[in-house]
């Protein structure tokens, strides 16, 4: 009953302060959709489902976790930021798509800024540098050996052109003067299956993708790109133990819906996945992810999105980096 009560005045107020709230009711009435711009698999799609069920609960309405990839991330947000802002199809978005496509897109098709609201951090998360099983380096250094004397030899994925993987990928080969061929995939997931079936030789992803794989062989972790190592894969060194300097990267992921999504909605929202991050549950799958939670308000968010999209546009613009 008390329960009810909540949702009753929440609608009720946002009856009076929204023509789109006024025209359907109280929200929600239906099933909330969390669009996920990348494959099934990944750490986006982990973050998505990290939240979605709790979510459900909280609201009183199914959550849905709908893929929608390619397009480097471009068609996933693409369908959100022309959805209505009814609160009814939100985006689960990835750092590297959200402030990085961008600056490598002359048309991505939308605006990270002036197409969405900001609505709540979720997670966050460093990279992994993993090889196929069976890569002839067990080590950073030997991996760098091996590609140095090797110059074109070795390939490694990314989720997309332009993704975080993509860039640190090209991070990688200006620090350690190599040459590695890059080849994209349409998320995390089909990468990491190539990956462990041999078809491509390294991958620099987020935690979340890979630490079942390394733990049970399939994959080996060589360091982690956190400024200490991680709970989920301690054996594993950091890049700079590791013997690689000035590598350290991270990605996030965080939920925004349409451009003009109602102040009570976004509240709503916020307030609810404030709640769930907070779940000692929650919080224990994202540590055994390689991920942690990360809580900010929408305002909080608003800010650090436009911080992110300057760092990263110096980022590419000084490595060079294109949608190929």
């Amino acid at each position: 009953m008390q329960r009810r009560t909540l949702l009753a005045t929440i609608g009720a107020a946002a009856l009076t302060a929204h023509p789109a709230l006024r025209a359907q009711g109280a929200w929600p009435q239906k099933p909330i959709t969390l669009v996920v711009p990348s494959a099934p698999g990944g750490t986006t799609d982990f973050t998505a489902r990290l939240i979605a069920d709790s979510l459900s609960r909280a609201l009183g309405q199914p959550v849905i976790v709908d893929n929608k990839a390619g397009g480097a991330g471009n068609i996933g947000n693409q369908f959100v930021a022309k959805a209505k802002p009814d609160g009814y199809t939100l985006l689960v978005a990835y750092s590297g798509y959200q402030v990085g496509n961008p600056h490598l897109f002359a048309k991505a098709g939308w605006d990270p800024i002036k197409d969405f609201t900001p609505v709540a951090m979720l997670t966050r998360a460093p990279q992994v540098i993993v090889t196929k099983a069976d890569l002839q380096a067990n080590t950073l250094a030997e991996l760098v050996t091996f590609a140095k004397a090797n110059p074109g030899k070795l390939n490694y994925a990314s989720s997309g052109n332009g993704s975080i993987q993509h860039i640190a990928g090209e991070l990688f080969k200006q620090l350690t003067g190599t040459f590695i061929t890059h080849i994209p995939y349409r998320g995390a997931g089909p990468a990491v299956q190539d990956l462990m079936g041999g078809q491509v030789d390294l991958f620099i992803t987020t935690p979340a993708s890979v630490v079942q794989q390394v733990k049970a062989g399939r994959l080996k972790a060589l360091a982690v790109t956190s400024a200490s190592r991680l709970a989920a894969l301690p054996q594993v060194p950091t890049a700079v133990e590791a013997g690689l300097k000035g590598f350290t990267l991270d990605s996030w992921f965080a939920l925004y819906g349409p451009a003009g999504l109602p102040a009570e909605v976004v509240q709503t929202l916020s307030t609810e996945v404030g709640k769930i991050l907070a779940m000692p549950e929650t919080r224990r799958r994202s540590e055994e992810s390689g991920t942690t939670v990360e809580q900010m308000s929408p305002a909080q968010l608003a800010e650090f999105t436009r911080k992110e999209l300057d760092y990263w546009g110096k980022v590419i613009n000084s490595s060079k980096i294109i949608a190929e």
